[in-house]
């Protein structure tokens, strides 16, 4: 276990989304390895709040359009000095693959599991309190119970798959964009900090890392410009105040 807890803040809505749906498929990996019903009761869960994602935006675009704005910045990167041209050259391969996959598909991300009516059916009651509960769906009840394993979790691995290439787009995303900028230690007075953002750069993501053992948290705000940090102390009886404590962390400012 990790001595360390690392928070982050998306300062825009694009990268926002990207850590969305990087937590539904890291709920969607969990409940993939279990077997249960409760567990592939979840991985359904978890596919139809990944498709609510796409459903609300053209989201397929915004993620080609990232990569390659990914593309462009780092073939910049081409003629700098110290810089390992084959890793690059590998690395911008990776990211021309991952394009080339999701502009081939021609039809909307999940627009198979869209056109299921079994799983539509799911998706209508899940909305709400216990809708999906075995007299509500005796279809979903009867897959369930009476399915086998085997079954089951080749469907649910099928459906998954849906997601693959767009799961591939933002998890390599992520990974450059936390690895564009180092962590520098800062000290936030009586547990307040500000920061003002180089207006040169276009910082995307605020990560603040803190020891595991620390009994306070990061409450982070901000914009384009600035953001803040206040430093809670943690009491879950009560609503969290402000820590009055000179308080050291780290603090990563990822631009790329």
């Amino acid at each position: 276990m990790s001595e360390t807890i690392t928070y982050e803040q998306p300062l825009n809505e694009r990268i926002r989304t990207f850590l969305r749906l990087e937590f539904l498929f890291k709920n969607l990996d969990a409940a993939l390895e279990g077997e249960s019903e409760l567990d592939h009761r979840d991985v359904i869960q978890a596919l139809s709040s990944i498709l609510l994602v796409f459903d609300r935006s053209d989201l397929k675009q915004e993620i080609i359009k990232e990569l390659e704005r990914l593309i462009s910045n780092l073939s910049a990167l081409e003629n700098t000095p110290g810089v390992d041209k084959k890793a690059l050259e590998d690395l911008l391969g990776q990211l021309d693959q991952i394009v080339d996959s999701i502009q081939a598909n021609k039809s909307a991300i999940g627009q198979a599991l869209r056109d299921s009516d079994f799983l539509y059916s799911i998706r209508q009651r899940s909305s709400i309190p216990g809708g999906t509960c075995d007299f509500d769906l005796p279809a979903y009840h009867y897959w369930l119970l009476h399915s086998s394993l085997e079954s089951r979790k080749l469907q649910l691995t099928e459906w998954a798959s849906e997601f693959e290439g767009i799961r591939q787009a933002v998890t390599i995303t992520l990974e450059l964009i936390r690895g564009s900028t180092g962590f520098m230690n800062k000290t936030a007075a009586l547990g307040f900090y500000q920061h003002s953002l180089n207006n040169n750069q276009s910082t995307q993501l605020i990560r603040i890392r803190i020891p595991r053992e620390a009994s306070y948290y990061p409450e982070i705000s901000g914009g384009k410009h600035r953001f803040t940090v206040r430093f809670m102390a943690f009491d879950i009886t009560q609503r969290s105040q402000q820590s009055n404590e000179d308080i050291e962390f780290s603090l990563s400012c990822c631009a790329m």
